[in-house]
């Protein structure tokens, strides 16, 4: 019988690379202040010695852990990413599978329903509420409930009207969850790493599933024969990440859009401030993300009223989108006179 194959050790790797590897997988994610403390817990635990003050650990003592793990797991297909947070700037590592979508990472975790309503929360925040006209990327809990269920597809048979049943990823009827079943989920996958819930109760990606589904996003909601054109995934004209949270060019069909954290050092380049693409003045007032949304007077009158108890965020966001529809409808009568 062939001895089964085993993946090539790093050299110098150790019990604190493999205690430092295991802790990143379990916990997905790290930030460089998260890994000092977790380093200066590690390293007396293994190689013995006193309490370490987590300032201690540099960013090039970290570093070497970090490369030394990507070493150990790239055979593997899993790797180790890293991308800027898009509200804080902060820096966020994470393990991720290499080859990954919605099924095949939570496939182990969740059941078949599960993997099945992320997939439509995927679709909601990318497509139903990421238009041309609000580039949301995010949803309320208002929003998530509506899609706890498929939508079902309606078919004749001989003039018969019958129903078509989605099939989740075994091959069963999807039955979708129940609204509790959604909220707890919502919890678990903040609790987790993979959505971030805002103050005003959006959910979006966090930067670990960005770097997890990064290909897998732009395969299945942009179109590649649409070069330079309007698509659902954006990129960062600085740092070239995508951007779920942050600025676009006021000229409505342009593409140009920036990160918050990366617009400094973007226009510090620059003699003006106008979009590189079209050449619009650059406002910081056209947003992409939730304040699509919440920047609304719309939103904002829906906040402030009280009726009985305040209105829900999927009214707010209604009313938000409505206003930025009939925004358009007058910018586009002024363009036709």
């Amino acid at each position: 019988m062939e001895d089964e194959w085993e993946p090539p050790v790093p050299v110098g790797y150790n019990e604190t690379n493999r205690a430092f590897l295991q802790a990143l997988m379990a916990r997905g994610s790290l930030t460089f202040s998260e890994g000092q403390k977790l380093v200066a817990e590690i390293l007396p635990a293994q190689q013995g010695g006193d309490h370490i003050n987590p300032r201690a650990i540099t960013q090039d003592d970290f570093g070497k852990l970090i490369q030394t793990a990507r070493e150990a797991v790239e055979p593997l297909d899993y790797d180790i990413r890293n991308m800027r947070h898009q509200g804080n700037g902060e820096r966020v590592w994470a393990f991720i599978n290499a080859h990954s979508d919605p099924a095949t990472q939570m496939g182990t975790t969740r059941s078949p329903e599960e993997v099945s309503f992320i997939k439509r929360l995927l679709d909601a925040m990318f497509e139903e509420y990421n238009t041309v006209r609000m580039e949301v990327m995010a949803v309320d809990e208002g929003q998530a409930l509506k899609v706890s269920r498929p939508r079902r597809r309606q078919s004749g048979i001989n003039g018969t009207a019958l129903e078509d049943e989605e099939i989740n990823s075994q091959g069963t009827p999807d039955r979708g969850l129940k609204h509790s079943e959604v909220l707890s989920l919502l919890s678990s996958l903040v609790a987790e790493g993979w959505l971030e819930k805002s103050r005003d109760g959006f959910y979006s990606l966090s930067p670990r599933s960005l770097m997890e589904l990064w290909s897998w996003l732009v395969a299945t909601y942009n179109d590649p024969d649409e070069d330079g054109e309007w698509q659902h995934i954006k990129f960062c004209e600085a740092c070239k990440e995508i951007v779920t949270y942050g600025q676009r060019c006021a000229e409505r069909d342009c593409i140009v859009r920036l990160h918050d954290i990366c617009e400094e050092a973007f226009w510090r380049a620059r003699r003006d401030q106008k979009c590189p693409k079209c050449q619009t003045d650059w406002t910081r007032n056209h947003f992409v993300g939730e304040r699509a949304v919440t920047s609304r007077s719309g939103f904002q009158k829906g906040r402030g009223r009280k009726s009985g108890g305040r209105r829900s965020n999927l009214e707010d966001a209604v009313a938000a989108q409505q206003e930025a529809a009939e925004e358009d409808d007058q910018d586009e009568d002024m363009d036709e006179n």
